[in-house]
């Protein structure tokens, strides 16, 4: 997936991989353009990203490329053991978590999960947990306070599931309670925004001693479409309505 402001760039790439491909079919010697051609394409690359806008920093943030939880999981931590279930209604597949290894010590990881492909979007509902999502959070952390284990969690979701379902289990009860039992957590506790941090769905697992942001995630009450919807009944000024939230990892 080529986003609308990167296309000069992959321009440059294809522009680069049928130079080199022409040289190894016509033994031409063209190095010395290839060099020229991806000292281009780095500018160009660092110019582009150093001077991205609000609305481009949360399409980044939403790019399927970008790794989510499960792949933080497998990339920094070792042994991981995921457990399962609130213990009331079932399993959410959007929320994750688990004991695991960094480094010699032992800690909870918790995090929304989203997917790649159509099939697995729909089982992680799109990384929007419900109510149950948030009540397996919670009983990890205390599980993690238990056995005085530090906490970590991946904040990547468009917000809490809104649906019907979600709301007579009690979705707006169930994050109140979240927050309230994270202010009394006796652990560490260190979130980390990896992707989109919408509104309450990604309050409900980012209280913390420490709230970092990568590059180009975002954090917000609301997203830019839905604010855009209130304000000018269209999403057409979703840009604008971007500018104006300030929510990107330099604004905070």
């Amino acid at each position: 997936m080529i986003l609308e402001f990167e296309q000069p760039i992959a321009r440059l790439e294809d522009k680069l991989k049928e130079m080199k491909k022409l040289a190894e079919e016509s033994q031409v010697d063209v190095s010395e353009a290839v060099a020229t051609l991806e000292a281009k394409i780095k500018a160009l690359k660092k110019e582009t990203y150093a001077n991205l806008t609000r609305w481009q920093r949360v399409q980044l943030s939403r790019h399927p490329e970008r790794p989510y939880t499960l792949d933080y999981i497998q990339g920094i931590f070792s042994d991981f053991v995921e457990l399962h279930g609130d213990r009331t209604v079932g399993d959410d597949k959007a929320m994750v978590g688990g004991f695991a290894n960094l480094g010699e010590q032992a800690v909870m990881i918790i995090g929304q999960q989203k997917a790649r492909t159509t099939k697995e979007r729909q089982y992680r509902n799109f990384g929007m947990a419900n109510p149950e999502g948030y009540r397996k959070a919670l009983r990890l952390m205390k599980l993690a306070e238990k056995f005085n284990k530090p906490i970590i969690t991946f904040i990547d979701t468009p917000g809490a599931f809104p649906g019907l379902e979600a709301e007579e289990r009690g979705q707006g009860e169930a994050i109140a309670r979240n927050l309230k039992e994270m202010f009394m957590l006796k652990v560490p506790v260190i979130c980390v925004i990896i992707g989109e941090g919408a509104s309450g769905g990604a309050l409900g697992i980012a209280i913390g001693d420490r709230v970092l942001m990568l590059e180009n995630t975002w954090y917000s009450v609301i997203s830019p479409e839905s604010c855009s919807s209130i304000l000018w009944r269209s999403w057409d000024y979703k840009e604008q309505a971007a500018e104006a939230l300030k929510l990107t990892a330099n604004d905070m």
